[in-house]
C-alpha cells in the first residue's frame, strides 16, 4: 500500500474512495455503510462535517434522559450522551430515591482556570529576578487589555500572575502562574492568546531591563487542564431510617455502603473503578453539553491523586443519625464559545437544562455523577452489581445474536426473575431456535 500525501486536501468523496479502495475487501459495503450515517440535512451533515479535520461521517452514541433530578430545589431532566447499557438507568433510579428526600444539593466552591508560559532564564541572581517580576506585573496584564476588555465587562479576567521557580526540578526552569476567571466560557483559547501575550512582554521587559542576563527562552504557553480550584459540591442526606430499601435494613444499608466507600478511599484498585462510575455519569452529561470530556477526565484523576495515593472522589458519614454523601469535583466547563451555540444536539440539552450558566452547569453535572456512583454502591452492597447491569445489556446479547422480535421478548420474559449472563442467554436461544449451538447458524456480526 502506497503513503498518500495531501489527504487533506481531497474532496469528502475522493477521501472516501481512497479509504475504502485501499482498506475494505466490499468497497461498495463500506461506502453505504458510512453513508448511511449521514444526516438527511445537508446543510446539518456540512456542518459536522467542518467539526474536524478529514470527516468521512458521524459516529452515533446513544442520547437519553434521566428525569426527577432534584438539585438545589428545582427539577431538571438530565441529558447524558453514553453507550454503556445501565448508565442512564442507574443515574434515574438514583434520581428517583432522593427526590423525595431532599434532592441533591450543589454549589460551586470556584471557578478558577490556570494557564503557565514555561521558559528558561539562565541568570544567576533570582532575587533579583523575582524583584524585576514583580515590577512589570502590573505591565504584564496592562498589556492584555485590549484582549480582556469583553469578558472584564462580563465579571470575569485575569485573577493574578505569579512567577514560578522551578529550577531545583530542571535547570533554569520558570513559570508564569496565572489565574483566570472565564464566566460562561470554557476559556481555553481565551487564556492561551492571553499567555501569549505574557509571553512577548516578558521578553521585551527582559530586553529592556538592568538584568546582568537577559537570554531568556520561551518553551510554550499553554492552559493546564488540570483545574483544583474549578471546584464544586454536589451531596445528598436523610434521616438513616429514611434510607429503606427492599434488600436491606436501613442501618445495615448505611453500615455496609459507609464501608464500600471507605475501601475506595483507601484501595487504589478499587478507586479507579469506583471512580470510572462516577465519571460515566459525569462523561455523559459532559459530552451532551458540548464540552471537553477528555479534559475533565484527565483533571479529574489528576485530583484523585493529589494527596499521592489515587483515592475516590466520594466520601460518606453518618453523624446524629444522618446519612450525608458527598462528591467534591473539578469541573472546567462552559456554555458559550466551542461548539455549544454549533451543534443542534448541544443545544437541545442546554436548552433542557434551562440553559444554565457555567456555574449551574457544573453543579448539574457533579450531581449526575453522584448519582451514578451512589446507584452503584447501593448494588454492590445489596443485591449485587451484575443484577441490574446485565439486565440492561441483555438487549445488546440479543442483538448480537440477531434474534427476532419474539425471541427478544421470550427471552426478557425468561429473565424477569434471575441475573442473566451471556452464557445462559446464548443458551436459551439456542433452545428457542431448536440449535444445539452457534456454530449452527452464520451470524452477520
Amino acid at each position: 500500500m502506497k503513503q498518500i500525501k495531501g489527504y487533506s486536501k481531497l474532496a469528502k468523496e475522493a477521501k472516501i474512495e481512497w479509504l475504502i479502495d485501499n482498506y475494505f475487501e466490499q468497497p461498495e459495503k463500506a461506502l453505504q455503510m458510512l453513508k448511511s450515517y449521514w444526516h438527511l440535512d445537508s446543510n446539518i451533515q456540512k456542518l459536522h462535517d467542518e467539526f474536524i479535520e478529514n470527516t468521512l461521517t458521524n459516529f452515533y452514541i446513544p442520547y437519553g434522559v434521566a428525569p426527577n433530578f432534584l438539585i438545589n430545589g428545582k427539577l431538571f431532566c438530565l441529558p447524558l450522551a453514553i453507550e454503556e447499557s445501565s448508565v442512564v438507568a442507574a443515574a434515574a433510579k438514583a434520581a428517583k430515591f432522593w427526590v423525595n428526600r431532599g434532592g441533591f444539593k450543589s454549589s460551586v466552591i470556584s471557578k478558577t482556570k490556570i494557564g503557565h508560559v514555561h521558559f528558561i532564564w539562565s541568570g544567576k541572581d533570582t532575587d533579583r529576578f523575582i524583584e524585576f517580576f514583580e515590577n512589570i506585573k502590573a505591565d504584564l496584564i496592562e498589556s492584555t487589555n485590549p484582549i480582556t476588555k469583553n469578558m472584564r465587562t462580563r465579571g470575569g479576567g485575569i485573577l493574578d500572575i505569579q512567577l514560578k521557580n522551578k529550577t531545583s526540578e530542571e535547570p533554569g526552569y520558570y513559570q508564569l502562574e496565572a489565574r483566570f476567571d472565564t464566566c460562561d466560557s470554557m476559556g481555553a483559547n481565551f487564556i492561551n492568546s492571553l499567555l501569549e501575550d505574557f509571553a512577548q512582554t516578558l521578553k521585551h521587559k527582559i530586553a529592556e531591563s538592568n538584568l546582568t542576563d537577559k537570554d531568556i527562552q520561551i518553551v510554550m504557553c499553554i492552559l493546564s487542564n488540570y483545574t483544583p480550584e474549578c471546584l464544586v459540591r454536589c451531596e445528598v442526606s436523610c434521616p438513616v431510617q429514611d434510607l429503606n430499601d427492599d434488600d436491606i435494613e436501613p442501618t445495615e444499608f448505611a453500615k455496609n455502603f459507609l464501608r464500600a466507600v471507605r475501601i475506595a478511599e483507601i484501595e487504589p484498585y478499587r478507586a479507579v473503578t469506583h471512580n470510572k462510575g462516577i465519571m460515566n455519569g459525569i462523561d455523559s452529561v459532559v459530552l451532551a453539553t458540548g464540552n471537553d470530556f477528555r479534559a475533565v477526565e484527565a483533571c479529574v484523576h489528576a485530583y484523585a491523586s493529589r494527596n499521592g495515593k489515587y483515592s475516590s472522589l466520594t466520601h460518606a458519614e453518618v453523624v446524629d443519625g444522618i446519612f450525608r454523601f458527598w462528591i467534591d469535583v473539578p469541573l472546567s466547563l462552559g456554555t458559550v464559545g466551542g461548539i455549544t451555540t454549533l451543534h443542534p444536539m448541544v443545544k437541545f440539552s442546554h436548552e433542557l437544562l434551562g440553559k444554565p450558566s457555567a456555574a449551574e452547569l457544573m453543579e448539574i453535572t457533579a450531581a449526575a455523577g453522584l448519582a451514578q456512583n451512589f446507584s452503584a454502591l447501593r448494588s454492590l452492597v445489596t443485591t449485587g452489581i451484575q443484577k441490574g447491569h446485565m439486565k440492561m445489556h441483555l438487549l445488546n446479547i440479543l442483538n448480537q445474536l440477531e434474534a427476532t422480535e419474539e425471541e427478544k421478548s421470550a427471552i426478557v420474559e425468561y429473565f424477569k426473575d434471575k441475573v442473566p449472563t451471556h452464557y445462559a442467554t446464548v443458551d436459551i436461544f439456542c433452545k428457542l431456535r431448536g440449535i444445539k449451538d452457534l456454530s449452527e447458524i452464520n451470524l452477520k456480526n
